[in-house]
């Protein structure tokens, strides 16, 4: 098991946003997180990502207690173990696609030529390599999400966490994407979990969690 959540509970003001969540998940799994918005999905991901701390409860991530760490050792936990692909990709627009990979290698004190070979590598195998000198207001929605991709493999993450990945892209590119998550699980056992409204993604996920009013209601 990579990851471990118990009896999480948060809380914002007076409004009880997560009321008891108990979450496992398994190496080279791709789990689905779904629901009505207000379910409690986005702040969910948030604290098992550990960008968001809990009121209540604990998480265990590659048989680390994330409660036990401070703050500086929880940043490099994150930088180690944890990926991230959001919705709107994130990426920062003065830098080029590679330059945009390189970067959590480079935090994690990689050299640049040890963080550029990686994500040259990357972006070859995500079919960009002829666009990494690119910035992002060059490329195309999907490109964009691929490339938020690749800076999410770079420190080969223990496991990824998505926040609606295929929200803001048409059709043909969310195919691609969600195709590309079961071939980086077939191919590199990565693990990903996954907040989303797709039905179709869902539906190909290895499990399908299903949150209500702050409670998994199905599993």
């Amino acid at each position: 098991m990579i990851l471990q959540a118990t009896n999480i509970h948060k809380s914002f003001g007076t409004l009880n946003v997560l009321k008891g969540i108990d979450i496992a998940i398994n190496e080279a799994e791709v789990v689905s997180i779904v629901g009505k918005s207000g379910a409690g999905k986005t702040t969910l991901l948030q604290i098992l990502g550990t960008l968001l701390g809990a009121d209540m409860g604990s998480i265990s991530i590659c048989n680390t207690a994330i409660e036990t760490l401070n703050e500086r050792q929880l940043a490099k936990f994150r930088n180690e173990h944890i990926g991230f692909v959001f919705q709107f990709h994130q990426l920062l627009p003065e830098f080029t696609a590679l330059e945009n990979v390189c970067m959590p290698a480079l935090i994690q004190g990689k050299s640049h030529k040890q963080a550029q070979t990686r994500a040259k590598e990357l972006l070859d195998f995500l079919n960009l390599s002829e666009r990494m000198q690119h910035k992002p207001n060059e490329l195309s929605g999907g490109e964009q999400q691929r490339v938020a991709v690749a800076r999410a493999l770079i420190n080969n993450p223990s496991i990824i966490f998505a926040d609606e990945p295929s929200g803001n892209l048409d059709l043909k590119h969310k195919t691609e994407l969600h195709e590309l998550f079961f071939t980086l699980r077939n191919n590199f056992n990565q693990t990903f979990v996954i907040v989303t409204h797709d039905e179709s993604l869902a539906r190909l996920s290895d499990r399908v969690i299903v949150m209500e009013d702050g409670l998994v209601v199905r599993d």
